[in-house]
């Protein structure tokens, strides 16, 4: 019999969270809840990361539909509403 083993590389890194929050995490691993803090920490950055790739998309989707990419004066526009500033490279970059 032939077996496929799922190998998937990874990287150990360090993170930094409310004591309140690591609290909680061991509590919910505890109660069975999740099988370990870094599978449940694995979880929520792979659930961010497709949420982040879903409004992606629905930008492109909703830019598509309005006449295409966003203009430089819109985007203007749309970092003053955001509270955003731009940083000198970029600034230098759109000159």
């Amino acid at each position: 019999m032939l077996s496929m083993v799922n190998s998937m590389a990874t990287t150990k890194f360090t993170i930094t969270l409310d004591d309140e929050q690591f609290d909680e995490l061991k509590q919910l691993v505890a109660a069975g809840q999740a099988t370990s803090v870094s599978s449940f920490v694995r979880k929520a950055v792979e659930t961010a990361l497709n949420d982040a790739a879903g409004w992606r998309q629905m930008l492109e989707f909703a830019l598509a539909e309005t006449g295409g990419p966003i203009t430089a004066a819109e985007r203007k526009w749309a970092d003053g509403v955001l509270g955003r500033r731009q940083t000198r490279s970029k600034r230098r970059a759109r000159k």
